[in-house]
């Protein structure tokens, strides 16, 4: 197994994620099964466990923190997450808090989330009503945390405007990364943005949900023409072991196979040549079939409505990669003349497009994908209500 240094801490290199857990025709976290997986990432080095409050509804805590109990507490890493991005009045921080410990069975976690700053949870987290940084603060002094970090699917700049103001608390922080997002989510921008505060970074989706573990047959063909004795999704980890400044990379494993090939990644180093991250990242723009917008600017400043357009193009872009509510949130915390939804199909931005873009036409599918998606509140109301439903309330 493949380690990292962080504070005096030997991490595991793959950190085991506690959102995609084997589940049974219930669609329940099939526990058998889980706890074999447990067994056999621990016997081969694996160190570092991820869960978060809503991961399952609520039902994720609870498993690991049963099945991890079996084991001597020093030997193992345990990370979890305060809910901030789906706050409501029952969610004050040490009742959530104590509710996490309890759940986990355990007396303190060693690493310890803000959950998701993006631009609708930036002023939950800084709101004196809850507390919440103050919290966590006494929380770390107190020794029940003993790594104080955040996770973020926001712009560069939310990350830089919550950096500026609590970077001195935050010891790590947990970004999507892969050879697609380095571009398209601009994740080589936040790794740089970290390292200038002297933050180290945590990956999460290194396969893109599995999509960069499930290329097509052309792509896959040029890849194995590269490294006939490694998996598809192989070459996603070998890319990220080669970032700067990463740490530790979550992968959230949902069966048997998808662990054993991720142990032998991690079982040594076989750094990406030049040709071969260049391969992926043509693999990449091929996943994209974007969009080709340049970010001018032009469109902005004819557009009556104030759309950032450029920005719902990116927004778009995406979508069509793979539907994700990670984008209906940031397009849910927009003010509503500025969402999408908003375009009255002017053709102002058609006309002065030097890529000549079919501007509103592209918004209207932005819209129409968008409400094929549950809503940010939709899915934070199911998973309180599920929360609720295991504490017996």
């Amino acid at each position: 197994m493949l380690y990292s240094e962080f504070k005096n801490k030997k991490l595991s290199m793959l950190g085991m994620g506690c959102m995609r857990l084997p589940t049974n025709e219930n669609g329940k976290i099939d526990i058998t099964k889980t706890r074999e997986m447990v067994a056999f990432a621990i016997e081969n080095g694996v160190n570092y466990f991820d869960t978060a409050y809503p991961y399952h509804n609520g039902e994720s805590e609870l498993v690991i923190g049963e099945i991890l109990s079996h084991y001597p507490r020093e030997s193992y890493y345990l990370a979890d997450k305060f809910p901030g991005h789906q706050i409501s009045s029952s969610y004050d921080p040490a009742t959530v808090f104590e509710d996490q410990l309890k759940k986990c069975k355990v007396d303190y976690f060693d690493f310890y989330l803000l959950h998701n700053v993006y631009e609708n949870s930036i002023n939950t987290y800084r709101d004196s009503r809850w507390g919440i940084i103050d919290y966590f603060r006494e929380q770390k002094k107190n020794g029940r945390i003993k790594h104080l970090g955040f996770s973020t699917h926001g712009s560069i700049e939310i990350m830089k405007e919550f950096l500026d103001e609590f970077a001195s608390d935050m010891e790590f922080c947990q970004i999507q990364l892969n050879y697609l997002d380095w571009t398209l989510q601009s994740a080589r921008e936040k790794c740089e943005l970290l390292e200038g505060y002297n933050i180290p970074v945590w990956v999460m989706e290194p396969v893109r949900g599995g999509k960069l573990a499930n290329l097509n047959e052309a792509d896959t063909a040029r890849l194995k023409a590269l490294r006939p004795e490694e998996s598809v999704a192989a070459f996603a980890f070998r890319f990220l072991q080669s970032v700067p400044n990463v740490k530790m990379i979550l992968s959230g494993m949902s069966n048997f196979s998808q662990l054993c090939d991720n142990i032998k990644t991690f079982s040594n180093e076989k750094p990406l040549n030049s040709e071969e991250k260049n391969i992926l990242f043509e693999i990449a723009e091929g996943l994209k079939n974007s969009i080709p917008c340049t970010k001018c600017g032009y469109c902005v400043s004819g557009c009556p409505q104030g759309i950032d357009i450029p920005r719902m193009l990116e927004f778009y872009n995406e979508m069509r990669i793979a539907p994700t509510t990670n984008i209906t949130m940031r397009i849910d915390a927009l003010p509503v003349s500025e969402q999408p939804a908003s375009c009255i199909g002017c053709e102002n931005c058609v006309n002065i497009c030097p890529q000549n873009i079919k501007i509103p036409e592209h918004l209207a599918d932005l819209v129409a994908i968008s409400k094929k998606l549950p809503s940010w509140t939709e899915i934070s109301k199911q998973r309180e209500e599920a929360a609720k439903r295991l504490r017996g309330e």
